[in-house]
């Protein structure tokens, strides 16, 4: 794999954004844009989407396009989609049924990401009007995608999946001045009764650690300070160089990268969360208190018929490891509801585990049959109201739960990276190594991209409202 160049893009992006890209593209990618075409994209769904909407912008600006930040301005429009939740899927036709007729005549409308994976052609078929269809593993190619568009061509393609491409674009936009995202594996070779992903984002491939290490360097010596390591199953990462790092090894190297003050990670999968994990974040102050570890449901029955591979007893005993920590280790998580055949007894598990575990804070849906998935076809499927009842329920069972567990945080002091400021409110925001939100009051003029000290003085369910020590 390419080393590769940092370079800011002051001129051709956001202040303090910047592009990645293999050492030998240098000579010609950051020259002033070249065809005057405006592109405009909107993205849907998880942080790998975000980053990968990172890498996409990056492609085009290099080679001369410009980012604009509305419909009208865009010659191209890209949605980069989510699949996950019918819901999300729902968004996206929505958004290109608003360009059916002349309203999108002189625009060229592209899809990319795990929906166009997943529907392939049959975006062309609903929605006639798209000229690009292109799932995240064919990123690199979207400059010889679009030529073929410009060129004359109607219908575009770009569907690979059984490629070590996926990772790198040869240029990354940043949009984030002090925080990145770094993809370290991509796609899942788990089976989840429930999941899209393994047919969207293909079985899982590790990124070298000397890549990943090399990019670390180069955010730090730019001036980012926290990186956040991402993949679908993040901790299944395995070296494929010469080094042969598991996951831990690679958080260790990242984290004794000088200039890197803060490493989080996400999304671990339960069956290959380890001991070994915990006893890192312990012992690296580097390494964020806050594992994201997504359960599913707490029904034993439930988890077997997801395929889940880990009992609720084997979850259980890994949260033991995490609340045995010298360090308090902040633990969010995900639940589905209405899982075919989920009865009110498998209900009231998942909300015993809620009482059992007390989450930091968690992310909640209603089951929604995904294509190729196993679930699709299985019997009991549960009514919409009850799934929506049973959402309400676990969500004010987990409010009161965030409730008592942020009250507890009034008085204390935390370190806070700032990364907004609300000038209605004239308060700062940040978040804390185990990612809780605090908004505070400040005297100082600019804060962003700096840590400060901040004394917590009162709570909510979602967030902290503190004083900035001095």
């Amino acid at each position: 794999m390419s080393d590769t160049i940092h370079v800011r893009l002051d001129s051709l992006a956001a202040p303090g954004s910047f592009v990645t890209g293999p050492v030998d593209s240098c000579a010609t990618p950051y020259s002033v844009p070249a065809n005057g075409r405006n592109f405009y994209i909107e993205t849907f769904g998880c942080q790998m989407n975000v980053h990968d909407t990172e890498k996409v912008a990056g492609v085009l600006l290099g080679r001369g396009y410009r980012q604009v930040e509305t419909l009208v301005d865009a010659d191209f429009i890209f949605y980069n989609t989510c699949s996950i939740r019918e819901k999300a899927a729902q968004k996206v036709f929505s958004r290109l049924g608003e360009f059916r007729g002349d309203a999108g005549r002189d625009k060229i409308i592209g899809v990319l990401g795990c929906l166009a994976q997943q529907e392939g052609e049959e975006i062309f078929e609903r929605a006639p009007w798209v000229s690009l269809v292109c799932g995240s593993a064919s990123y690199r190619k979207l400059p010889q995608l679009l030529a073929e568009i410009e060129s004359g061509g109607r219908r575009v393609l770009g569907l690979d999946l059984d490629t070590e491409e996926t990772f790198d674009t040869e240029l990354t936009r940043r949009d984030n001045p002090f925080r990145a995202y770094l993809t370290i594996i991509e796609g899942c070779d788990y089976a989840c009764a429930y999941c899209v992903v393994p047919h969207t984002r293909g079985p899982e491939r590790s990124r070298r650690s000397d890549g990943v290490l090399n990019d670390v360097r180069r955010l730090a010596d730019l001036g980012y300070s926290e990186i956040q390591l991402l993949g679908q199953t993040v901790n299944s990462y395995r070296d494929p160089g010469p080094r042969h790092l598991n996951f831990v090894g690679l958080l260790l190297e990242v984290a004794a990268v000088c200039g890197i003050r803060r490493v989080r990670f996400t999304t671990s999968h339960p069956n290959d969360f380890t001991r070994e994990i915990v006893e890192a974040i312990d012992a690296t102050p580097a390494l964020c208190d806050h594992i994201h570890l997504p359960v599913q449901s707490g029904s034993p029955r439930i988890l077997k018929a997801m395929l889940r591979t880990y009992t609720r007893e084997e979850y259980l005993e890994k949260v033991s490891w995490i609340r045995a920590a010298r360090r308090p280790i902040a633990i969010t998580t995900d639940f589905i509801v209405g899982f075919p055949g989920e009865t009110h007894s498998d209900f009231d598990d998942t909300l015993s585990l809620l009482d059992a575990i007390q989450f930091d804070a968690l992310y909640s849906f209603k089951y929604s049959p995904r294509p190729n998935t196993s679930a699709q076809s299985m019997p009991d499927a549960i009514p919409d109201e009850e799934k929506a009842r049973r959402l309400a329920v676990l969500n004010d069972r987990q409010r009161a739960i965030q409730i008592a567990r942020n009250e507890f945080f009034v008085g204390e002091t935390f370190e806070l990276l700032v990364d907004s400021h609300h000038s209605a409110r004239n308060q700062w925001s940040g978040r804390s190594s185990h990612n809780r939100i605090v908004n505070f009051t400040s005297l100082s003029e600019n804060l962003l991209g700096q840590y400060v000290r901040v004394k917590v003085t009162r709570s909510g369910p979602n967030s902290l409202v503190g004083e900035h020590l001095l």
